[in-house]
Formats: structure tokens, C-alpha cells, sequence
């Protein structure tokens, strides 16, 4: 089977956590390697292709369709720029870009704690899915495409409780994401976690 058939939704599938328990099996069979690079490019494409493919999910109207999905990674783990030099500070926190799909987005994120601004600092600070209706009511949002309505941000936290970065979504639409994607996505993104080596 070719890699791009994994996104693929057979038409069985009617509700959402029929669809999450689908995305999981083939995400299973998608991660193969240990490499965190490797594996959070195609578990963010997985989901983000799945998602668009599954009219049961949005409807048929595409301006309501999920328009992002990728992950935000702690900073320490990636290699210091030539021009940095001295330790990490707690000022200098941040999470930046990893692999995604969707528009050209925000390159870092500041998560000093109490300075944190925006859902992904926050769900990562705090360590649990954020999920936000509507964007334009969330204080501090930060609004990387003027168009998403609504955000889905799941914290990766390693099995000893050390939280290294965060998986977001956004949508077009309002009230895009409920219980059963919150569900869905914390189930993957203990997935992407286990599988990879950090």
C-alpha cells in the first residue's frame, strides 16, 4: 500500500471516534522509525489529510475545514545558533516550529512562565489540552492565519511527565473541535511521544 493511502477514510466510517481510532491504526503503522523528525512530518500530515478527507467530520463544505496541523517543539531540543553562546535561561524559553502542514507559521513561541502568550504556551506550560472555540476569544491568541476560527492544542509529554513540546490544529470554523477530537488527538500524541526517540 502506497504512504499517502493512509489518509484515506473508507466510507464505514460514520463518527468521530470511529475516525480517531482509524488515524491511530494507520499513524501505528506510519511510525517506523524512532526519529522525531521523521515521525511528527507524518503524523501531522496523516491527521491533516485525514481530517480533510472525512466530509462526515465538517460536512461538505470546505470554508469549515481544518486549515493547519503541526507541532511546536521545547526549544532544547534543537542546537543552539553559532551566534548564541552561555546557558539556556529561563528567559530564552520557547517552542519552536517543527513539521507541519498548512500556511507558513509563527517560528518560535515564548513560554516563560508567566509571560506566556497563546494557546500552544499555555497547553504547554500547563501541561493539558487547551481546546478554544473561538479564537478571537482567547486572551493572548496569536494569529498565525486570520482566517482560523478555532484551535486544538495537545501537550507531548514523555512518560516520565517532561513535556516537550505540543501538537496543534486550527480550523475555519467555529466550536471546530470537541470531546471526541480532544480524545482522539491526546491517544495520538502519546503515540508520536512513545515512538520516538528524543
Amino acid at each position: 500500500m502506497p504512504h499517502a493511502d493512509a489518509s484515506l477514510i473508507p466510507n464505514s466510517i460514520k463518527s468521530k471516534p470511529e475516525f480517531w481510532a482509524h488515524v491511530y491504526t494507520q499513524l501505528e503503522s506510519l511510525l517506523m522509525e524512532e526519529n522525531w523528525v521523521t515521525n511528527c512530518a507524518n503524523a501531522t500530515s496523516l491527521v491533516y489529510n485525514s481530517l480533510l478527507a472525512f466530509p462526515a467530520y465538517f460536512g461538505d463544505s470546505t470554508d469549515k475545514a481544518v486549515n493547519w496541523c503541526g507541532v511546536y517543539l521545547d526549544s532544547s531540543y534543537f542546537p543552539r545558533p553559532k551566534t548564541s553562546s552561555g546557558p539556556r535561561t529561563d528567559e530564552s524559553a520557547r517552542l519552536l516550529l517543527g513539521p507541519f502542514c498548512g500556511k507558513p507559521a509563527c517560528q518560535f513561541i515564548n513560554v516563560t512562565s508567566g509571560k506566556a502568550r497563546g494557546v500552544c504556551a499555555d497547553a504547554f506550560i500547563q501541561r493539558r489540552t487547551v481546546v478554544v472555540p473561538n479564537v478571537d476569544e482567547y486572551p493572548g491568541h496569536i494569529a498565525c492565519d486570520g482566517e482560523t476560527k478555532s484551535e486544538i492544542v495537545v501537550p507531548l509529554v514523555t512518560g516520565v511527565g517532561e513535556t516537550i513540546g505540543v501538537l496543534d490544529l486550527d480550523c475555519l470554523a467555529l466550536n471546530g473541535f470537541d470531546d471526541h477530537d480532544k480524545e482522539g488527538l491526546e491517544k495520538i500524541a502519546k503515540l508520536i511521544v512513545d515512538s520516538s526517540h528524543w
